[in-house]
Order: C-alpha cells, then sequence, then structure tokens
C-alpha cells in the first residue's frame, strides 16, 4: 500500500487533484497506470477513486518547481479518461491552471509579495508560458476569496492569468492549416470551421451549419446521441487535418476541443454565443484554453467567428456562455501577443490517497 499526497482544488469551473511529481513515482508503475489507479478508472462512476464521474471532475495537475530560466512552476496536466483506461496529456486546461499560483505561494515555493503575487507558470503540455496574479494582502492569501465566475456558485481567490504568445503552441501555427477557413464532412455534407491553435487547438463552426441556435442546453446536446457521433467524427477529422493525428481513430478525445458559436442578440449582453463540446459532452461553461483561442479567432479576419461579430474585440471578447459571460482581455506586452482571463481557485482539502499494492 503506498501514501500518496495530494491536495484537492477548484480551478475555474473544473475540479483536480494537485499533486507533485515526486509523489507520484511508484516502483515498478508507470504515472498513467498510478493515476488511473487513483482516480477510479475505467468506469463511469469511478466508484473505487477520486474522480467526479464526468471529464471536468477527473482532471490532475502535476507539479514542480521549474527548471526553466523564465517560470517559477512547471506544471503538466493530466486528463483522466471516465470510462477509458487513457490519460491524456495532450493538452492544457485553463481552468485548472488557475490552481497553480495558489499552490506554490502556499507551499513556499514562491514568496508572497506585501499586496499581491505574480508568478510565472509553465505548462509543460504546450510549452505556453502563462503570467498568473494573486492578492496576498500583508502577504497573505485570501481564503475562501471573493471572487465569483459563471458556472461556479460560490466565490473563490482571483487568480489573473495571461498568456504570453499563445499561438501555435502545440502544432506551431496559429491556423493549423494555413488558411482562416475550411471544410470538413458533418452527417455527410460539408460545413465551413476555423481550425486554431491559441491556447490550445479548438475547431470553431457555426451552430447553424449543424442544425443549432447555440443557446442549446446541456440537457438538448448530452441526449442527442446521433449529433454527438456526427459533431465527434468532425472534430476527428479536425483533428488529421491539423496534423494532431494520423486518422480519425487514433484522434485524442481531448484534443482538438470543439466550439459552436452564433451571432449574439441584444439580449445576449455579449460579442458571441458560444457553447464547448469536452470529451463529447457540452462543457457547462467554457475552457479557458478555448476562450484564448476564439478570442484569438475572432481578432482575425476570415475566419468563421470574425464572421459573426459585428463589435470591436481588439481588447478582448465578451462570450455568452451555458453559465452566464465569460469575458477575456487581450494587449501587447513587450512585444508579445498577451491574452487573458479572470478565474478564481479554492482548495478544498489536502488529502492522503491510498493506493493498493496490487490491482
Amino acid at each position: 500500500m503506498f501514501k500518496i499526497p495530494a491536495t484537492w482544488m477548484r480551478g475555474g469551473t473544473s475540479k483536480c487533484w494537485v499533486f507533485e511529481w515526486d509523489h507520484l513515482q511508484v516502483p515498478g508503475k508507470t504515472v498513467d497506470e498510478v493515476l488511473l489507479r487513483l482516480f477510479g478508472s475505467p468506469d463511469h462512476r469511478q466508484i473505487d477513486g477520486v474522480g467526479g464521474g464526468t471529464s471536468t471532475t477527473s482532471k490532475a495537475v502535476i507539479l514542480s518547481r521549474s527548471i526553466s530560466a523564465e517560470a517559477d512552476v512547471d506544471y503538466t496536466f493530466a486528463q483522466v479518461g471516465v470510462d477509458e483506461q487513457k490519460v491524456d496529456w495532450a493538452s492544457n486546461c485553463g481552468n485548472c491552471s488557475a490552481v497553480v499560483a495558489p499552490y506554490a505561494i502556499e507551499r513556499g515555493w514562491v514568496a508572497a509579495g506585501a499586496d499581491s503575487t505574480s508568478v510565472r507558470t509553465l505548462n509543460t503540455n504546450t510549452n505556453q508560458l502563462i503570467l498568473q496574479k494573486v492578492d496576498t494582502p500583508q502577504g497573505e492569501l485570501l481564503y475562501p476569496g471573493t471572487q465569483l465566475i459563471p458556472g461556479v456558485p460560490f466565490p473563490g481567490m482571483a487568480v489573473g492569468m495571461g498568456f504570453f504568445d499563445p499561438a501555435g503552441r502545440t502544432t506551431g501555427k496559429l491556423f493549423p492549416t494555413g488558411e482562416p477557413v475550411d471544410k470538413l464532412d458533418f452527417a455527410g455534407r460539408q460545413v465551413a470551421v476555423t481550425l486554431i491553435d491559441a491556447g490550445a487547438p479548438l475547431v470553431i463552426v457555426e451552430a447553424e451549419a449543424v442544425g443549432l441556435t447555440g443557446h442549446e442546453t446541456a440537457a438538448d446536446i448530452d441526449t442527442r446521441e446521433d449529433l454527438l457521433v456526427h459533431l465527434d467524427d468532425l472534430r476527428r477529422g479536425a483533428a488529421v487535418q491539423m496534423g494532431l493525428a494520423a486518422s480519425r481513430a487514433t484522434a485524442e478525445r481531448a484534443i482538438p476541443k470543439l466550439a459552436l458559436v452564433a451571432r449574439a442578440g441584444e439580449a445576449d449582453e455579449a460579442d458571441v454565443v458560444v457553447r464547448m463540446l469536452s470529451m463529447g459532452r457540452l462543457h457547462p461553461a467554457l475552457a479557458i484554453t478555448g476562450s484564448v483561442a476564439l478570442t484569438m479567432a475572432a481578432q482575425h479576419t476570415g475566419t468563421v467567428l470574425a464572421g459573426l461579430i459585428s463589435t470591436d474585440v481588439s481588447a478582448g471578447v465578451t462570450m455568452r456562455t451555458p453559465a452566464g459571460l465569460v469575458q477575456t482581455w487581450s494587449e501587447t506586452i513587450d512585444g508579445a501577443t498577451v491574452v487573458g482571463a479572470l478565474r478564481s481557485a479554492r482548495r478544498i482539502a489536502d488529502a492522503e490517497l491510498i493506493l493498493p499494492d496490487t490491482w
């Protein structure tokens, strides 16, 4: 029996278990095997582990002090399969990224400032540098915090996050095919899509093009298995076009994500309406890496998204999601494009997870 220290935290609209790399080293086992057993996968309920039975509650963040001169903390994100015996390391989770700075300050890896503390975090999945800023009045973290965000009913610690030069971190190009619009098969016909890599790879398609309005609820989408099959086939086709997979069959479930977008009405009080799918189901709010990609797509002429927006989005984008409004900001710092968003985070528990000797 092995005892593995872990911290349970909420980051944005996701929950994740936070580990340090050294604590996951178990003789004779890979890190993938350890995570799958700790989370109780594969099992749609994850009944014998710490997973929550959904993609947004089956996530791990693994931290270490940075070996890079440009960062304070290195972190790797792992999307643990729920009913699959697989761990996906291909991309980052922007929501879970919000736990990194509070954890590093709490552990003393980064000294807290008198008013606020900036932590330079490097995501190893995408080699993305993210500058995180947390309020630390009198050198102390604020617990539990007062920041409310869409999709979370209770407040948490405010974490500002800026993604530096997010374009092409996975594929090498903002538009992996070289074009702002491509055509992909959907249910036997072709639809226009934007394939973009910023923060994380994303497929953007107009909701109307796949028979939706963009205002659907989770119940409207997640219960339509025929629709989900066609959307996932489109997403897998995008993975091949973006160079992320050799075939549809080998495409990862977590990457690329897919965003359904629609023109915003006056009542939406937003620049655009978004419904994002993650791991084959509707995301309760919005993946933050997805919001980075959407922001950059909105700012480039010729994309599917830019064609739906009539407002000036050069400074950021306001997006209507199932949980409410998500706002991003965009600016240039020292010659680098920085796209950011405000999240909240909260430490839920410190734990010692029990890993059986055999399974």
